[in-house]
């Protein structure tokens, strides 16, 4: 989508939008519009829309109402990104080619302006890459929007705007994507594609070079694949020359079968978004580098296929990770904490991080204790968690805090290795963030988030269409602007 700014009038167009806040109409509308609106009962709530069609200059237009609430609350501009994603969910497809957004006086600054703009953007993105057959009327007609009466300092705003919504739909691309398509070696294509001219450096290890490592949980779970295993590594270093970066580092398994801990059928095909976490860091990163923040900011990609096959790891077996600690594996549908030990071991010993977050869409019993609405984080520091899970209150990526103990820990003991990779039934969220904790090194500060119920919606929400979410990256994004100076 095309956003132009204008500061003349008015260009001509049969599709005319104002954003308004609750109880606050503004002056100059037709006195029908206000009638119609009053009998509608719209009263400007975010996210709450109102159309009509009036007579200006001699043309027939039609003109919507958009609200943006009271902007209150720890996310103040997320009524702003409901209005003009109510916009794009309503005109997206209804015909009409460009739409006018009218922000002149509306007394606004340029970050509420350029938040209307971002909700508009996200909301259009639309995976229609496979289907063939659209009628007409499912087609996307909105390419244009032209943006006229907006504060000052707008455009700037929205160019830091539009490089966050470049990483969103990137995520969301990356998870939409079927398996067959985005595999270890093809993440890694895509994001080369992607980050090329951005400043980004981009490197990778293969199978060899993971072996080399010693990295035998990570490898040992995409045994059973006939695609090769990749650890992507994505620097931004765009903050004090020499300085120690922040480490994020996604789980990336590109299909999940479960492995011969076969999961059920109804259901499996969901498993190609079980890189989320690979996912949101990469979009992340895409976004940092978009705006050139300044920070020095660093993004691993575990990437694996768990697949069932004679090569395929077993229930039982006993793999060596790269720090030396072994894993007796006694269900191979718990993968994902596999592959992040090892990519958190080499994290930490390739980069000595300020702090490192690992994002993952690690358990099934994270969303029975938390829905779609919260992610789960786990930290053994207090100021960082207290830092993301501010970020994730203002970037609207919220963050709920869990424990971590020592008894909990207990559960993940083997007989016969030096931990289980899956505890009892209870607490299960937990036990794979107590699993992770033990490959934390010299105290480095780290949080885990659990983000399985997240990435994913089977219903539209404020700023997303069904399907992938792109949770992650404005979480990221905000931490770092509030936490690293970038």
């Amino acid at each position: 989508m095309q956003f132009s700014f204008h500061s003349g009038p008015v260009p001509s167009s049969q599709l005319v939008a104002h954003v308004v806040g609750q109880d606050a109409l503004p002056a100059g509308l037709e006195q029908a519009v206000v009638a119609g609106a009053r009998a509608a009962r719209f009263s400007g709530k975010a996210g709450q829309l109102f159309e009509a069609f009036v007579e200006r200059d001699g043309r027939v237009i039609r003109l919507a109402l958009a609200g943006s609430g009271k902007g209150e609350g720890a996310n103040p501009l997320a009524g702003f990104e409901s209005a003009g994603a109510a916009l794009a969910a309503k005109y997206l497809t209804s015909g009409e080619t460009a739409l006018t957004l009218d922000l002149s006086g509306t007394g606004w600054n340029a970050d509420q302006a350029s938040a209307v703009l971002l909700g508009l953007r996200l909301r259009s993105w639309r995976h229609d890459a496979y289907r063939t057959r659209l009628k007409d009327e499912q087609k996307i007609s909105l390419k244009t929007v032209d943006v006229v009466g907006a504060p000052e300092g707008t455009e700037a705003a929205w160019q830091a705007g539009s490089a966050l919504a470049a990483g969103v739909e990137f995520t969301r691309e990356l998870v939409a994507e079927p398996a067959n398509i985005i595999y270890p070696a093809s993440f890694v294509e895509r994001c080369q594609e992607r980050f090329a001219g951005t400043g980004v450096e981009l490197s990778y290890l293969d199978d060899a070079e993971m072996q080399a490592l010693g990295m035998g949980a990570l490898l040992g779970v995409g045994l059973g694949s006939e695609r090769e295993s990749r650890l992507l590594v994505i620097k931004w270093l765009g903050g004090p020359e020499g300085g120690k970066p922040t480490v994020f580092v996604g789980k990336g398994v590109t299909f999940d079968t479960g492995g011969i801990s076969i999961k059920p059928a109804a259901g499996m095909e969901d498993m190609k978004w079980d890189m989320g976490g690979a996912g949101a860091v990469a979009g992340a990163m895409l976004a940092l580098a978009g705006r050139k923040a300044k920070a020095n900011v660093i993004g691993v990609c575990g990437l694996v296929e768990n697949m069932p096959d004679g090569k395929a790891q077993r229930p039982g077996d006993v793999v060596t990770t790269m720090s030396g600690q072994t894993v007796e594996v006694i269900n191979t549908d718990a993968e994902g904490r596999l592959v992040l030990c090892d990519a958190l071991t080499w994290a930490q010993r390739e980069f000595a991080p300020e702090a490192i977050v690992d994002l993952a869409t690690l358990t099934g019993a994270i969303l029975i204790s938390l829905g779609q609405e919260y992610a789960g984080i786990f930290s053994n520091n207090d100021d960082l968690a207290n830092r993301l899970t501010e970020a994730g209150q203002a970037s609207g990526d919220r963050l709920w805090r869990f424990p971590l103990l020592p008894a909990y820990d207990k559960l993940i003991d083997s007989p016969i290795a030096d931990m289980k990779n899956v505890g009892p039934r209870y607490g299960g969220s937990i036990t794979a963030a107590q699993f992770l904790q033990r490959f934390i090194e010299n105290g480095t500060p780290w949080a885990h988030l659990d983000i399985a119920g997240m990435v994913w919606a089977d219903k539209p929400g404020a700023t997303w269409d069904k399907g992938a979410t792109g949770y992650g990256v404005r979480l990221i994004d905000r931490y770092v602007r509030d936490t690293l100076g970038g």
